[in-house]
């Protein structure tokens, strides 16, 4: 299960497979004096990538993940080491966590209730949307406090027993680093968003960077993934989502 656990955390099994092509990258304005972040707009998007798994034992993992969402109802992806060979497939909803592991047989199928109970870590489908295309973790209310510093804007958010830290970048509003703590110290995740592409005038990640620190029984795990997307279209038809155990 430490492998499923791996890719919830980081939401990096949000990615994506195909055939590369130039990425062109997204140049911001500097114009955002007042805190306005930027949040993706889409109604269904598809996006491809290639990602590179690097856990603490040493081993590292190479390869290549599909995304289909429809915002705010469903994020679908199917995960491939190569030679057309899908390795795992998700389905998440606002209800449920779907998980179909054909390499390992260790599937998930739990409400987010049901995985906070096992994993004692509390997730929904909009924190992964958010986290995933670089937008704030929550809405900016009157609780969370925030800074100017520069060319940047630093956000603090406490939800649920775990601290946010975003730095927001005034060029295109987007988040440029994102940490996150459990209160209670069980985890943490870095996400570091060095470069964006420009998709249909939107500002979406071209890569990332996720470290992760969290606890399983056995003890305390490290593990860093390494994100390339190579298409995002945030104007995609409607799609379909196939999922079955």
């Amino acid at each position: 299960m430490n492998r499923l656990l791996v890719v919830l955390v980081t939401c990096s099994l949000i990615a994506l497979a195909g055939c590369a092509k130039k990425v062109i990258l997204y140049e911001g304005d500097g114009q955002m004096e007042e805190f306005q972040p930027v949040e993706a707009q889409y109604d269904y998007l598809e996006a491809k990538a290639k990602i590179v798994i690097e856990e603490e034992s040493g081993k590292i993992t190479r390869g290549t993940l599909s995304l289909r969402a429809k915002k705010d109802s469903v994020l679908w992806f199917t995960m491939s080491p190569g030679m057309g060979m899908e390795a795992i497939r998700g389905f998440f909803t606002q209800e449920k966590i779907q998980i179909r592991d054909r390499i390992g047989n260790e599937d998930i199928n739990l409400t987010y209730a049901e995985f906070e109970q096992f994993y004692g870590l509390k997730l929904s489908l909009e924190l992964f949307q958010n986290v995933l295309w670089a937008n704030i973790p929550f809405d900016f209310d009157y609780q969370d406090r925030l800074l100017r510093v520069g060319k940047k804007f630093e956000l603090t958010q406490v939800r649920n027993n775990v601290r946010y830290f975003s730095k927001v970048e005034t060029s295109h509003g987007k988040v440029s680093e994102l940490v996150s703590n459990s209160l209670d110290d069980r985890g943490s995740v870095l996400a570091s968003f060095p470069k964006f592409q420009d998709a249909d005038s939107q500002p979406f990640p071209a890569e990332v960077l996720f470290k992760l620190a969290y606890q399983l029984p056995e003890g305390g795990q490290n593990t860093i993934i390494h994100l390339e997307w190579t298409s995002v279209n945030p104007n995609a038809e409607s799609l379909s989502f196939p999922f079955r155990f």
